[in-house]
């Protein structure tokens, strides 16, 4: 994603500035959708992989980004406290 756009970027419920998912967060977290454990906070289980995700300041809230476009639907947040080997 191009910084400028994420620099515009907030949390839809809390306005928290959002960053790039960094490579160790992103892969615990896609460890965890392999494992099945991951739902977003609607409850919809994650089954595939991501390729980038936005994550909310205080590092409890992530972001899919599909192909680009970031998914800021609060219902599609993913609670960073359900990935066990999250990094703090």
């Amino acid at each position: 994603m191009d910084r400028k756009v994420i620099d515009l970027l907030c949390a839809p419920r809390t306005a928290q500035r959002l960053s790039l998912l960094d490579s160790k967060g992103l892969d615990a977290l896609n460890r965890a959708i392999g494992a099945g454990t991951v739902t977003n906070l609607e409850g919809t289980p994650l089954v595939q992989p991501l390729r980038e995700a936005l994550l909310t300041q205080d590092r409890k809230q992530i972001f899919r980004v599909n192909d680009g476009i970031p998914v800021l639907l609060p219902e599609e947040a993913i609670d960073t406290a359900q990935i066990v080997d999250f990094p703090k």
